[in-house]
């Protein structure tokens, strides 16, 4: 099949969650094409983020605070000038966002409603429709693209391979409904979530397997850290795949976490994601089950604080303010991804990565509560501004955008293309792998095992990215944040896992 080329008068963002139009929105009035894997408003993660927006916008909170809470879970990888820079913007990123149409929950007189989540010192997280920020946040930024004469959007046009040349990026080859495309552009900017759907057990969209991460890693681009993933404590466990998630808030407004004797799981429920993990992950290894138990607090109010959560528990049987809810942990978010500098722009030239695929270092080895979607509007419109204003590093090139007219027609609508079978049994196997030895405890034989057992399916960039994953996770020979391993249970010298293409053998760019 021949390949159509296009020349784009600006970059291509790949991905149309929260990050990638927060940078399309603030590129306006410059020019920028969108492209969606499959129809705009789905198959994002940021629509089914439950918790909130971290900002530090209450009477008794700063950003410092915020900060030092971030810097705690982050457990010794964060970086400190990044994190003080993301939580100082999360004001101003709040007052944007309202100024797009978010319709913030608020008090009586006003003022934001402000909810409490675990490792947080203070009560920070900024909701919208209670359990339904992410969907919230989600409509915002589709309505006002949508809106925008500069931005182009496609859909059901997955991004297959960025195109390098001289040690820059030339374009993006994509697939669309009418066949193949070359998109030539100077810039390209990655926006296309985490990994979750590699594991057997997640609340991501199990289209979420970590696309963007392997179209970087075959470009050249340096990853960092991909051994880290955070796996939620409280997924509910009521055999729908992907788990729906029960949010941080709700052990926010008082529930706890039980066996099926009533016996408290871990003594301080607010603890870190990657402690509660831990201790429930335990108690299932011994035999017990684990319960979320939300009948006392938040009780009577729980339908009203959580209707989304309210409605997937009665859908499966299952009352709240009467019965235990059962949970288990469940891979939720990644904090390592696409290595790149306080613009975004990745270790090649043109390059650029917002929101959960790139590795800011704001999460370091824990992702704290409610900084995921902070830090996709952050770093989105961060991104932005460089490719607006042509900044550009010391000795390096800015990026120059092509003036010539994009010629297809923004907004189409297209049937999306399913994955053949073939695919689909790979994918499954895939996560059985990586779930065996990447999951929630790890040592050497099974990270081993799954290297193996991958090796065959590199071509396939399911099987590139739980092959990087495992393959990190052998490297870091200590326990930290969301990595356990139990053949090495202490914590060595604070350090990041860095990986390119010319470190793993048999992977064709």
């Amino acid at each position: 099949m021949s390949v159509r080329e296009v020349v784009v008068d600006g970059p291509v963002i790949v991905g149309a969650g929260l990050a990638g139009l927060s940078c399309a929105i603030e590129l306006a009035p410059a020019r920028c094409l969108v492209l969606s894997a499959g129809a705009l408003s789905t198959g994002t993660s940021t629509g089914w983020a439950q918790g909130g927006v971290a900002a530090a916008v209450g009477p008794d909170d700063s950003p410092a605070d915020h900060a030092a809470d971030t810097l705690a879970a982050g457990a010794g990888l964060c970086d400190e000038a990044v994190v003080a820079s993301i939580t100082a913007a999360a004001p101003d990123a709040i007052e944007w966002l309202s100024s797009q149409g978010t319709r913030w929950d608020r008090n009586s007189d006003g003022t934001l409603r402000l909810g409490l989540e675990g490792a947080h010192g203070r009560r920070r997280i900024v909701h919208a429709g209670g359990d339904g920020t992410g969907a919230e946040l989600l409509r915002t930024v589709v309505d006002a693209a949508s809106k925008l004469e500069s931005v182009t959007l496609w859909e059901h046009a997955p991004a297959r391979r960025i195109v390098v040349e001289g040690g820059r990026v030339t374009g993006v080859e994509a697939d669309t409904p009418d066949g193949p495309v070359l998109l030539r552009t100077t810039a390209v900017v990655l926006a296309t979530g985490g990994i979750g759907g590699l594991f057997s057990h997640t609340t991501n969209p199990l289209s979420s397997r970590g696309q963007g991460l392997a179209l970087a890693f075959r470009a050249g681009a340096a990853l960092r850290d991909v051994e880290m993933v955070q796996f939620h404590p409280t997924a509910l466990d009521v055999a729908i795949d992907p788990m729906p998630l029960v949010s941080e808030a709700v052990r926010g407004e008082g529930a706890i976490i039980v066996n099926e004797r009533g016996e408290w799981v871990l003594a301080d429920p607010l603890s870190a994601r990657d402690v509660v993990s831990r201790a429930e992950w335990a108690q299932l290894q011994a035999g017990h089950r684990v319960f979320l138990d939300g009948r006392t607090t938040p009780g009577p109010r729980f339908a009203e604080l959580f209707p989304s959560i309210h409605a997937t528990a009665v859908a499966a049987g299952l009352d709240p303010t009467r019965d235990l809810l059962p949970v288990r942990p469940a891979a939720h978010y990644h904090m390592g991804g696409v290595l790149v500098d306080a613009d975004g722009q990745s270790t090649v030239l043109g390059l650029f990565a917002a929101g959960e695929v790139a590795s800011t270092g704001l999460h370091g080895a824990n992702r704290l509560a409610s900084n995921s979607l902070l830090e996709a509007v952050v770093c989105g419109r961060r991104v932005a501004r460089r490719l607006r204003d042509g900044q550009s590093h010391p000795g390096r090139p800015s990026v120059e955008l092509v003036e010539t007219p994009l010629t297809p027609t923004a907004h189409l609508e297209y049937g999306a293309p399913l994955d053949t079978p073939d695919r689909r049994q790979l994918h499954q196997q895939v996560r059985r792998i990586v779930t065996a030895g990447a999951g929630v405890l790890r040592d050497e034989a099974g990270l081993r095992r799954a290297l193996r057992d991958l090796q065959p399916h590199l071509d396939d960039d399911t099987g590139l990215v739980g092959y990087l994953v495992a393959h990190a996770a052998l490297r870091r020979t200590e326990s930290r944040g969301a990595h356990t391993r139990t053949d090495f249970p202490q914590l060595a010298d604070p350090r990041h896992t860095l990986i390119t293409i010319d470190d793993v053998e048999g992977i064709a760019a």
